[in-house]
Formats: structure tokens, C-alpha cells, sequence
């Protein structure tokens, strides 16, 4: 009763479909722990989106669809990307290696992982997820033009992440060996991240105008909140590898000397010494 007064009408339902949706999907992280997090994600918002996209088209919400097939054609694409990354010889070699010094998981461990990652996708997805509930619901939106910005910087994101990881696969193609240095990672070290960023933040925009209260607020905020964390997190474990594999070449630390590592443009080098992130 409390939720359904203060998230109103359809929306405390869709949030648990999409909780269903993503302990679903995400289960493919039984088979491997690491897949709660990379094919258990993609596949996870794309089935959000999915679901979305159904529920927008009923309600006639112009921009809830078009985000949700934005959203949908993200999660199909880094879920294809990452199954084919699984397929990759120079990429199982690498993960076999680290596969070898891992410890067992315990079960229980496990399942909170499962859990926890499911409704963190759940939270991330809040602002659109509100945005279809309000339109619903008959909700007009007060800032149109904002949430067709937050629909650009979203399509502008995902295009910049596919492109980064396609320079990346094909460099990786010519020079297994050596670091990627050219196209986007010539202006930042981790675009795919960036790109990640840009997703999320246009998400958040997209639904800005119609989180009219504070829960939805406080959910919104956490899951954007997480996901800089994470993708922080994620670059600062991409530094430290790569620092152990071309730390003693020249040519590697002129390159992190010069390029940012998250944010193009930005002064920001390192997080080496970060002390808050996830991941």
C-alpha cells in the first residue's frame, strides 16, 4: 500500500516484473560468476527494455519507446559483443589465467551476487521504468525538449561505446600484444566506459522530469550513482592490469601520461588511488 501510494499505480508492479526479468536472465551467472555482470547484464536491460518498449506502445509514449529501443539495441549489442568476446582465443587464453587463480565460490555467495546485481539493473532502469508508469498513468511531461536531449546524449553514447569496443577488437586483431592507442582511445583510454556513462546519463535525463518524488528519486539516484562507481571501478581494474602488462614500454607511459582515462579531455590520469568505487 505504501509503495503503490508513493511510486503510483503501475509503477511498483513494472519494477517487479523487471526483477523477475533480470533474476531470470541473469542467472547465467550460475554457469560462470562473471557472467552476472556481462552477458547476465546486457541481457538484462535489453529484456527491460523489451518489456518497456510493449508497455510505452500501449500507452502511445513517443519518447518511452524511443528510449526503450535506444536501450533495447544497447543491451542486444553489448550482449552480442560479450558472447563473442567469450568466443575469442586471445580472450578465453587471458581469462583462463585469472580462471586459475581464483578461489570456489561458495553457493550462497552466489546467490547474493544474483540477487544484488538484479535489483541494482532494476534501479538503474528507475528512470525510465517511471516514465513509462507516468505515461501510463496519462502524466503529460513538463520538459519534452529535456527528455529528447537526455534521448540524444543516450543514442550519441551507445554509438560511442560500439564504436570503441570495434576499434579496440579490431587493433587487438593486428597487434594481440600491444595496447590500443588509436581512433577514441586516442582522446581517452577507456571510451567504452565513457560511452557507458553517456547511456546512463541520458537514461537519467529521459526520466528527470517525471521522478515527482523523493523514493523515485532516491532510486534513480543510486542506480546513476552505481554505475559511475562501477565504471570507475572497472577502469581502475583496466589500469592496474594494464600497468602489470606494459608498465616497462616507453611508448605506454607516454600514452597514459597524455590521455585521460575515463573523461575525454579532463585532466584526470589515474584512479589507481581511488578509494571510492565498485567492482
Amino acid at each position: 500500500m505504501f509503495s503503490t501510494m508513493i511510486l503510483g499505480g503501475l509503477l511498483p508492479f513494472l519494477s517487479l516484473v523487471f526483477l523477475i526479468v533480470c533474476l531470470v536472465v541473469s542467472a547465467v551467472g550460475f554457469r560462470r560468476v562473471v557472467y552476472f555482470i556481462s552477458i547476465g547484464y546486457g541481457s538484462s536491460v535489453g529484456a527491460m527494455a523489451t518489456c518497456a518498449i510493449v508497455v510505452a506502445v500501449l500507452a502511445e509514449g513517443s519518447v518511452s519507446v524511443t528510449a526503450g529501443i535506444l536501450m533495447l539495441a544497447y543491451g542486444l549489442r553489448l550482449g552480442v559483443y560479450l558472447f563473442r568476446r567469450e568466443r575469442n582465443d586471445v580472450y578465453r587464453n587471458a581469462v583462463a589465467k585469472d580462471r586459475d587463480r581464483e578461489r570456489p565460490m561458495a553457493f550462497g555467495v552466489k546467490v547474493a551476487i544474483w540477487i544484488t546485481v538484479s535489483l541494482l539493473y532494476v534501479v538503474m532502469f528507475m528512470p525510465l521504468t517511471t516514465r513509462v508508469a507516468r505515461e501510463t498513468a496519462g502524466v503529460i511531461d513538463p520538459a519534452p525538449w529535456l527528455s529528447w536531449i537526455g534521448i540524444a546524449i543516450m543514442a550519441f553514447g551507445i554509438v560511442f561505446e560500439a564504436l570503441a569496443d570495434y576499434q579496440k577488437a579490431q587493433a587487438k586483431k593486428k597487434a594481440p600484444d600491444r595496447f590500443c592507442d588509436g581512433g577514441l582511445y586516442a582522446v581517452v583510454r577507456c571510451p567504452n566506459y565513457f560511452g557507458e556513462l553517456l547511456v546512463w546519463t541520458g537514461n537519467l535525463i529521459v526520466g528527470t522530469s517525471l521522478l515527482r518524488d523523493w523514493l523515485t528519486w532516491i532510486l534513480a539516484t543510486v542506480g546513476y550513482v552505481s554505475i559511475f562507481l562501477i565504471m570507475k571501478g572497472s577502469a581502475r581494474r583496466l589500469e592496474l592490469k594494464q600497468g602489470e602488462r606494459y608498465g616497462r614500454d616507453p611508448a605506454y607511459q607516454a600514452y597514459i601520461a597524455k590521455v585521460p582515462i575515463i573523461f575525454p579531455f579532463i585532466p584526470i590520469y589515474s584512479f589507481r588511488n581511488a578509494k571510492v568505487y565498485l567492482g
